[in-house]
């Protein structure tokens, strides 16, 4: 097959597959790169130490960079939405909306990979390879010049008339094929919504270049999926009922709510919602229940211990006296994590109940990190009630 019927064939089955945008892009530098040393020096990396690695940063100059084969790269943008879900729902649980299906790392690269098995058909001893997420590349970047989409200023992708919940897989490939034209046009114009409902301040606005820029260290989606340990205390309020990643910036964007074609799961994807979960049944998961639950999606990444935590952060926001019994039982949790966090929980309701278990637990709890937060959590009592403080 000549190169243009290739790359003509390849978007066109993308989009048999389910994919709602796909084009080429050159296995070129990507300008972009430039910024990214940049951003790493800024300390906007947060705790992702894997991203400032000498050879990740080198290998994200260019496609070519990244797999010395690669001469052309397919970029698809793949959709999320649970089908019948408006973008702008309100969960419960605050679980951002890829992560309520199957794990998008799977399902996507399986496509990429019929399409790879496709292109080897048409084109013998071709060599391809896939990444959704899965190593050194600028997938948004390259998306922009496959003509997919702009990068708005919450730091997404945009898909026009589509918005923003996709996902983006890409297929590198051996052989040249013509590129699709740049997408030029910033669909975002002076718009600030997204900078302005970001309730931590970590969507910093564009530079003078007009790429936008992102401080993970003010983000909820890092902190409550990426980061590991103990969540600072002053990052726990602003966390809200946050329990896995954040959609705040997409549920206020214009193209979102006014988007022509709403992207909804592949027929054959399964979705897993967690809209109108309770957040004390999930705070009661095993460690079997979990696995059971969230194995095959995107939570799993957060591990037991991680949801855990975040799930006791988002009861203490709450505020609910109702939460007690089960915060109470969680301080006895295996994991120090959530029993840390569960302490500061109960430290932020403040009831008779509330105290009683923290006290329980500060006699027998041989954590020390834990002791710490028992103990920070029992004072917010005496703060509250000065009388009682004055005759302890």
């Amino acid at each position: 097959m000549e190169a243009h019927r290739i790359a003509e064939a390849l978007r066109r089955e993308a989009r048999a597959l389910g994919a709602v945008a796909a084009g080429i892009a050159p296995a070129d530098p990507v300008p972009e790169a430039a910024l990214y040393p940049a951003w790493l020096r800024w300390g906007f990396g947060a705790g992702m130490g894997y991203l400032a690695q000498p050879e990740a940063v080198a290998r994200r100059r260019s496609p070519r960079d990244a797999w010395p084969l690669a001469r052309s790269v397919l970029v698809t943008a793949w959709p999320y939405l649970a089908p019948g879900r408006a973008p702008d729902d309100a969960l419960g649980a605050g679980v951002a909306r890829y992560a309520e299906s199957d794990d998008y790392h799977d399902w996507v690269a399986a496509r990429l990979a019929a399409l790879a098995e496709r292109v080897r058909a048409w084109v013998p001893g071709v060599h391809t390879r896939i990444y959704v997420d899965t190593g050194p590349l600028l997938e948004r970047a390259l998306a922009r010049r496959a003509g997919l989409g702009w990068i708005g200023r919450n730091t997404l992708l945009l898909v026009p008339e589509v918005g923003s919940y996709v996902v983006l897989g890409v297929l590198l490939l051996s052989i040249e094929l013509p590129p699709d034209a740049p997408y030029e046009r910033d669909g975002c114009a002076t718009c600030t919504q997204c900078l302005e409902a970001c309730p931590t301040g970590a969507l910093l606005g564009r530079d003078a270049s007009g790429a936008p820029w992102l401080d993970a260290r003010r983000c909820i989606a890092y902190w409550t999926i990426e980061h590991r340990g103990p969540l600072p205390r002053p990052i726990r309020p602003l966390l809200g009922t946050w329990i896995f990643g954040c959609d705040i910036c997409q549920r206020v964007c214009p193209p979102n709510r006014k988007a022509r074609r709403m992207p909804t799961l592949p027929p054959d994807v399964v979705p897993q919602p967690l809209h109108g979960a309770e957040l004390t049944a999930l705070l009661a998961l095993t460690e079997e229940a979990f696995r059971a639950r969230f194995r095959r999606t995107p939570i799993w990444r957060a591990r037991r211990r991680g949801l855990l935590r975040n799930v006791a952060v988002a009861l203490g926001n709450l505020g609910d006296p109702a939460a007690v019994p089960a915060l109470a039982r969680a301080l006895w949790d295996a994991e120090p994590l959530v029993r840390g966090h569960a302490a500061w929980a109960l430290g932020r309701i403040r009831t008779a109940g509330a105290r009683q278990a923290l006290a329980g637990r500060r006699e027998v709890e041989p954590d020390g990190w834990v002791r710490q937060e028992l103990d920070l959590a029992l004072a917010e009592f005496d703060r509250s009630d000065p009388v009682a403080a004055s005759l302890a």
